[in-house]
């Protein structure tokens, strides 16, 4: 076959000149490149003791990576970390001397320096602009305009998250119905709380508060209190000692002596029932709205030992759907990815408890799709759970292959030291009950067990074998220690909350007997009608002839007690 003439024949040695006319002009341009294709090739070496990657680490690599992990996540994790973390000092409140503005000293908080930025998110959470008290340095300079912009935001809202406690505090305001009320309060002290403290004080209340969990309160929101004159006394991070002080210092003062508690959790009951017997006897009246607190009410009142009435508020339907069902089914998201940013997606996970608070975090947890099973001693709420889709089983039979495991029922020793030492390596667990009795956190305190502290409210428990178990807020409350809760359920609590004791403390004699009491259905109700308008919802109308015919008041209550929503 002839080659075709239009193709020209190569010219000997004339394409090796080029090629290497080409190289010299590249070795010129790219002179760097020289010592890198001089260099000597080496071969990758492997140690002599190679490690299996699926081993643990050993003691001396996990000190090393936990540093590692400590610094890293520390670095990255702003979300849930509280403006005031970073900043404040090691030194006690209690050693402080503080006074604010006015010269009073008649609190005991981490810095009343903060007041000004607790004021601004009090503010914020009265307006119910969207935006959470917990920030870090770098997110402040993102919030600046939003403080700046409140009173324009005032004019623009369309939604009031606390929008029906606020309409409260007006409508009452001038009536005082608390006038002469001296309550001492233990709750969760955030600017949603504080809004509700402040509400008091304007019906006429005098108030003295403390914190009923060592890990949520908002430390620039309590400064902001005292500024305002409340004599409270909590910070975050308080030791078991420091719980127990502050609660004494709102309890005992000279010239003031408290007739309404406020509680949640019955920890400040607990303490006047036993160190002020003479005090818990002239109580006009308890407020509870915790399953934890109701529990121990009921327990004084079946011995025989509750000489005041008090008021199940946890047991109110506003309180019991919203807090504990849809407030927990946005919150244990919130508190799960803020400290361990895990995926949800397949994991395996175990709710202990199908109550409300259960079923709001099974529901969340569905939703993005991991596998979730249920432990229950209520054979009702374990068929409901049933007829949800989930799976009920006992927590020995899948205590070795879960991911997480959160408890929720109010009890103690529900997750035990057996439990954790056969849990998988990597297993997160975390507590959404009131209490911190629910895990068995005391038996993890042991020669033999490590722990290491690799960011804000996370704790690696580590075995003699390497296993890791990752313990949340050393099994208190996640939500509120670890993250926020919206402030529109708040505002229902806190609402819930003031009605309760102003029905108490205006009662007339003989109406509450020493015992324990729901909310009345009508308060309820009117609970509820409150937050309505924040959804631009309008309420049917019964006609004369329609509750003739059901037997109701054109006005309510619609329900009967038993009734179950």
């Amino acid at each position: 076959m002839s080659v075709p003439d239009a193709m020209p024949l190569p010219v000997a040695g004339v394409g090796e000149e080029r090629k290497q006319a080409k190289e010299k002009e590249d070795a010129e341009k790219y002179s760097f490149m020289a010592t890198v294709t001089k260099a000597p090739k080496k071969q990758i070496q492997f140690a002599d003791d190679m490690q299996e990657f699926t081993k643990f680490p050993t003691k001396t690599g996990r000190r090393s990576l936990s540093r590692s992990i400590s610094q890293s996540s520390t670095d990255s994790y702003s979300s849930a970390a509280s403006y005031t973390d970073s900043s404040d000092d090691e030194v006690s409140p209690r050693e402080k001397q503080q006074t604010n503005s006015k010269g009073s000293s008649n609190f005991c908080v981490k810095n009343i320096k903060q007041a000004e930025f607790g004021r601004r998110e009090i503010e914020i959470a009265e307006q119910g602009i969207f935006y959470s008290g917990r920030e870090s340095g770098n997110q402040r300079d993102l919030h600046d305009g939003v403080r700046q912009s409140v009173e324009r935001q005032k004019q623009v809202a369309s939604a009031e998250d606390m929008s029906a406690l606020i309409s409260l505090r007006k409508r009452a305001q001038g009536e005082k119905p608390l006038a002469g009320a001296k309550i001492v309060g233990c709750t969760h002290i955030t600017a949603q709380t504080a809004v509700l403290i402040e509400t008091l004080c304007a019906l006429g209340a005098q108030c003295r508060w403390s914190a009923c969990n060592i890990y949520s309160t908002q430390n620039e929101v309590a400064a902001a209190l005292a500024e305002a004159g409340v004599a409270v006394f909590a910070w975050k991070g308080e030791s078991e000692d420091d719980f127990w002080w502050c609660i004494d210092r709102c309890v005992n003062m000279d010239g003031w002596q408290a007739n309404m508690i406020l509680d949640d959790g019955g920890d400040l009951t607990h303490w006047v029932y036993k160190k002020y017997p003479n005090v818990f006897k002239k109580i006009r009246g308890i407020v509870e709205e915790s399953v934890t607190g109701v529990h121990r009410l009921y327990q004084l009142s079946k011995a025989g030992k509750l000489c005041v009435p008090a008021m199940n508020v946890n047991d109110s339907v506003t309180k019991q759907k919203f807090d504990n069902l849809y407030c927990c089914r946005e919150s244990i998201l919130d508190g799960l990815k803020r400290t361990t940013d895990v995926m949800f997606g397949g994991k395996q996970v175990v709710v202990c408890g199908y109550g409300e608070v259960g079923k709001g975090c099974c529901a969340a947890l569905k939703a993005l799709g991991a596998i979730v099973y249920i432990t229950e001693i209520d054979p009702i709420c374990a068929l409901q759970a049933c007829m949800d889709g989930f799976r009920v089983v006992k927590l020995n039979e899948v205590i070795r292959q879960v991911d997480v495991v959160i408890t929720c029922t109010g009890n103690k020793n529900v997750v035990t030291r057996e439990h954790l030492d056969r849990m998988k390596n990597s297993c997160i667990v975390c507590n959404m009950g009131h209490s911190n009795t629910e895990i068995d956190v005391t038996s993890l305190r042991t020669p033999e067990l490590t722990w290491e502290r690799v960011r804000s409210q996370v704790d690696h428990v580590i075995w003699p074998d390497g296993k890791r178990v990752v313990l949340l807020a050393e099994g208190r409350l996640l939500n509120l220690s670890c993250s926020t809760v919206p402030t529109f359920v708040l505002s229902i609590t806190a609402t819930t909350q003031a009605l309760a004791l102003i029905e108490l403390y205006n009662a007339p004699e003989g109406r509450y007997k020493q015992d324990v009491y729901l909310l009345p259905k009508k308060m309820d109700e009117y609970v509820a009608s409150l937050h309505l308008p924040s959804f631009d919802a309008h309420l049917t109308e019964l006609t004369d002839d329609q509750a003739k015919y059901l037997g109701l008041n054109k006005n309510g209550p619609f329900k009967p007690n038993y009734y179950r929503y």
